[in-house]
């Protein structure tokens, strides 16, 4: 079941990735269309990148809070609720093996 999230989860990053590149290559597209000179150019290009890196960080956090739901739903347990029970067991051993002596 985690391989099923696991590759639905690169399939989206791999997608955003190639969003990203493409939305460059539009960027590049428009910069040479309008005759945009380099100074002009490189600020848009570089409002236009930032606008990507910050939808691309929504999406990312929209995809992470999915996962979650979808673990949860599924009642798998998260790391640190594993390391918690897993602690508590390494408590009981201990305990059992000095009631035992």
């Amino acid at each position: 079941m985690t391989d099923i999230i696991e590759k639905t989860l690169l399939a989206g990053i791999g997608a955003l990735a190639l969003s990203q590149q493409k939305a460059e290559e539009l960027i590049d597209e428009v910069q040479r269309r309008l005759n945009l000179g380099e100074d002009k150019g490189e600020k848009f290009l570089s409002t236009l990148r930032q606008a990507a890196r910050n939808q691309q960080q929504k999406l990312e956090e929209i995809a992470q809070k999915e996962v979650q739901r979808t673990c949860s739903r599924l009642g798998l347990i998260t790391r640190e609720e594993f390391d918690g029970l897993q602690k508590k067991v390494q408590l009981l051993e201990k305990h059992l093996k000095e009631v035992a002596k």
